[in-house]
């Protein structure tokens, strides 16, 4: 596996042509994929990122940031967010935010289909059918995903994002502390991954700016754990093959 030249890391990530991310809201595809947007970007590669809502519900304060007022703000932070690691390929779905389940399944699929067919990836990323944090607008997107692969027939790699245990490890009782965790989180032995990025020097500088830049999201987080701490904490990004996954099922069905 080659190296982004000029680009201090350590990295496992083979040749990706084209890469597709589908997410639910903005800043998904920055906490979980942002270091692996860099290097495919930075070997000449191209990236797409898919968005299903503009996640105009996403504020403890409605009064102060209504739906109205939130939704444009977090595009726009979601269009520098991407610009900090090259990317200016975006798609909305024009959802509304905390409403995927009740969505007709066969239109959320139909819209994840229809980029897969324009942009035909070599590798498409979003979330693990556990929906990473457990939230359901994560879930519903990772079926729809699932099914458009299924529909399109384009033979594309599948990738969900994941942790090691030694993710959980670390950052355990940081994890519970803020409450990432609506459900049990995802977890891959470190020989199981098929890709991952453990940022440093400039890859993980461009990391921390993607963040920031949802700062209606990541300033609050960022203050209450300290800005070295949070750069660590969001510092690796791992993946596993969703054939794995299915492998897997398929076992346990027999």
């Amino acid at each position: 596996m080659s190296t982004v030249e000029g680009v201090e890391h350590a990295t496992r990530v083979p040749e990706i042509g084209t890469l597709l991310g589908v997410w639910a809201h903005p800043d998904d595809e920055a906490y979980l994929s942002s270091g692996l947007m860099a290097v495919v970007r930075s070997r000449g590669g191209r990236v797409v990122v898919a968005t299903a809502t503009r996640g105009e519900h996403g504020t403890p304060d409605p009064v102060a940031w209504p739906p109205e007022r939130l939704g444009p703000l977090r595009g726009r932070e979601l269009t520098a967010s991407l610009a900090e690691v090259g990317v200016d390929e975006h798609r909305w779905f024009g959802h509304l935010d905390g409403t995927l389940p009740d969505v007709p399944f066969g239109r959320g699929v139909a819209d994840v289909a229809g980029v897969i067919d324009e942009v035909r990836p070599d590798v498409i990323v979003t979330f693990g059918p556990d929906g990473m944090t457990g939230h359901m607008d994560h879930r519903t997107v990772s079926a729809w995903v699932e099914e458009a692969l299924q529909v399109t027939g384009h033979r594309t790699e599948l990738w969900f994002a994941t942790f090691t245990p030694a993710f959980h490890e670390e950052w355990g009782a940081l994890n519970d502390e803020v409450g990432l965790w609506m459900a049990t989180p995802p977890v891959t032995d470190q020989a199981d991954l098929s890709a991952q990025v453990a940022l440093s020097g400039e890859l993980l500088e461009r990391k921390h700016r993607a963040l920031r830049a949802h700062a209606s999201q990541t300033r609050v987080l960022e203050e209450l754990v300290g800005s070295q701490t949070y750069r660590e904490w969001w510092s690796t990004e791992s993946f596993v093959a969703a054939r794995k996954l299915w492998g897997r099922r398929a076992k346990q069905a027999a």
